[in-house]
């Protein structure tokens, strides 16, 4: 993909990032949100949540076939599993998070007030571990992710409605905005090149997916990782892919783009966990 990427790289230096931004974050959904329905006409609001597989018909029909048994079956199981594991104090994940954490997943991310910054709930389910003397797990795959994954299958069906209520959530979400915006890496791309203005454009034989909806169905199997990854894995892989150095997973920066790009993608259904290539 590295490669396929520097081949629009000339592209992204001199085109422009499209000009979505508005003055608040309403404007910004709005006029986000419009862009591809009027890019994509024949693709329903709802099955944006599906990514790629919205716009073109033979690779959707690739992945009908695939989620007839999805690959990411085992790891629903295996996080309800750990979920449902007592930490040696006796307590529980459900003891930490609302609702016993069932149906929350869609609720994610939001801004602490008190702690006046972005939270994810990988960040709580380990804040949870530390509280009840637990070492924290890694943040990109593994046992994080399976818990991800049966959380997120719990909100499947439920509708984003991330909020901004204070002007110390609205600079986080312009952090984000201003991320997702801004050109990085050795090939001067930023994230709006290829999932705004080159969506559902053909790099060889990958087509670049449009960003409404990007974070619904995480986290995800992907075929190139032979397993399942969170979110921030793949911000940090989209990072490498223009030759940029990543952020750490649940850096202060990728907590404050999954908040702008969640906040995007407001009134999709959670489809999570998904599988992508």
């Amino acid at each position: 993909m590295r490669k396929l990427l520097a081949k629009i790289a000339v592209i992204g230096m001199f085109g422009a990032v499209s000009g979505l931004a508005f003055a608040d974050p309403e404007s910004d959904k709005n006029k986000f949100q419009d862009y591809f329905k009027n890019k994509f006409p024949n693709t329903e609001f709802q099955d944006f949540a599906n990514g790629v597989y919205s716009i073109d018909a033979a690779s959707r029909a690739q992945w009908i076939e695939i989620e007839e048994f999805p690959p990411y079956e085992i790891a629903i199981e295996e996080g309800e599993r750990l979920f449902n594991t007592s930490f040696k104090n006796g307590k529980s994940y459900a003891g930490c998070l609302p609702n016993g954490g069932m149906g929350i997943s869609h609720t994610y991310p939001k801004f602490d007030e008190d702690k006046g910054e972005v939270v994810t709930l990988a960040q709580e389910i380990n804040n949870c571990r530390k509280a009840n003397g637990e070492k924290p797990l890694k943040y990109k795959k593994g046992k994080m992710a399976a818990i991800l994954a049966y959380l997120a299958y719990s909100s499947r069906g439920k509708v984003f409605d991330i909020k901004i209520n204070s002007p110390a959530a609205e600079a986080a979400y312009e952090e984000g905005k201003k991320f997702y915006y801004a050109r990085r890496g050795q090939l001067n791309m930023a994230c709006a090149h290829c999932h705004i203005d080159y969506s559902g454009k053909r790099i060889r034989a990958d087509l670049l997916s449009p960003a409404l909806g990007h974070t619904t169905h995480f986290p995800v199997y992907r075929s190139k990782w032979g397993g399942l990854g969170t979110l921030h894995r793949r911000f940090a892989g989209c990072n490498k892919q223009v030759r940029a150095k990543p952020f750490k997973a649940q850096s202060a920066e990728y907590r404050n783009l999954e908040y702008f790009l969640t906040y995007m993608s407001n009134g999709l259904e959670a489809n999570g966990p998904g599988v992508r290539k």
